[in-house]
């Protein structure tokens, strides 16, 4: 009767434990307005006088899931940086490839600003003293107190979000929550989806709307990312009717029109990450490299030819915007789960 009395006593302490966990959970969700305005750091009093630019895209993957990696979401087992030194290294050879691509706009993805899984560097402090003649804006889309998966190794506190850089003055920054979220308790330890729109005044008294943004992964069937994508495709319209030139750039996480995984993996299977896009966006046009995928499956380390991979990062832009160039840089996933994509165009001013 005594061990009976025991274990009684450690299930409900166990229970306890679980529901105030929830509680807490519950009651310190991150919940931000649909509409943000951002806090911009000016460095750059540059105003828009070329017709030319070059933006790239990178979700550098919290500097910590380089090939050496994987993820427990994706079926392997990691869930932070290897080490303190790693996150570093990353950080400084992914700090080196932008500078070196000197990028009129850079927008970034999965930057930790204070993450137990990337031993609490700020990373986009280190961005901020590397780009110091960038103006920026930044938006947190991952603010959880405690993600408690997994049970051996859990990942923690999280915080963590999106970086714009502009080589130009920035004229406003707004961060613009997605609709969608997973069901509860799911949600509560998982990212509050968003984009930043930060804005430039053109000569010809119009506005370069730079968007740079960031999508669901692991929503079943895709469901929140439609509820994504249609948000997004009346925002763009609304952002057409003014005139205003618009760049889209980030992490879609969903297989880019152009682009087929099918070919790029022979005789494998499609993981249920892979969805394909199937939103029409009137007036806009998708840029995106076809032949280099930007992205790997994280069940296990990157091993070329072993990993499954996809083209889920990429830009659509107004048609008055003329594509140059886009170019996925096939740096291998050296440093992160993603390779960046660089974009040249221009504006078709009147």
């Amino acid at each position: 009767m005594k061990k009976i009395k025991y274990l009684l006593m450690v299930v409900v302490a166990i229970a306890i434990l679980v529901a105030g966990y929830f509680v807490f959970m519950t009651v310190t969700d991150y919940k931000p307005d649909a509409k943000i305005t951002l806090e911009i750091n000016q460095k750059s009093n540059e105003d828009i006088d070329t017709a030319e630019f070059k933006a790239t895209i990178f979700n550098i993957g919290y500097c910590g899931l380089d090939k050496e990696q994987d993820f427990f979401m994706d079926g392997g087992t990691g869930s932070r940086a290897s080490s303190k030194e790693k996150v570093l290294s990353n950080l400084a050879s992914i700090t080196s490839f932008l500078e070196d691509n000197e990028s009129d706009f850079i927008l970034l993805q999965e930057v930790d600003f204070d993450s137990k899984r990337t031993y609490h560097i700020n990373q986009y402090d280190k961005l901020n003293q590397s780009f110091h003649s960038y103006s920026d804006s930044y938006a947190v889309n991952y603010d959880v107190p405690w993600v408690p998966v997994p049970i051996t190794k859990p990942m923690g506190d999280v915080n963590s979000g999106l970086v714009t850089l502009s080589k130009y003055k920035i004229d406003s920054s707004t961060r613009y929550q997605f609709p969608g979220e997973e069901k509860w308790p799911r949600q509560l330890a998982l990212l509050d989806r968003c984009f930043i729109e930060t804005r430039h005044k053109v000569s010809d008294d119009k506005e370069l709307v730079i968007i740079n943004t960031h999508m669901s992964a692991y929503d079943k069937g895709g469901f929140v990312r439609e509820q994504q994508m249609n948000f997004l495709v009346e925002y763009l319209k609304n952002e057409y009717e003014k005139g205003n030139y618009v760049v889209v750039g980030g992490d879609w996480n969903q297989e880019l029109p152009g682009s087929d995984a099918d070919k790029m993996n022979p005789g494998e299977e499609r993981p249920g990450w892979v969805k394909k896009i199937d939103v029409e966006f009137l007036n806009y046009i998708w840029a995106v490299d076809v032949k280099t995928p930007t992205t790997r499956d994280d069940d296990k380390p990157y091993v070329k030819g072993e990993n499954y991979i996809a083209i889920i990062d990429g830009y659509l832009v107004s048609d008055n915007i003329e594509v140059i160039e886009v170019k996925t840089s096939d740096i291998g996933f050296e440093n992160s789960d993603h390779n960046p994509v660089t974009l040249r165009f221009s504006l078709k001013m009147d």
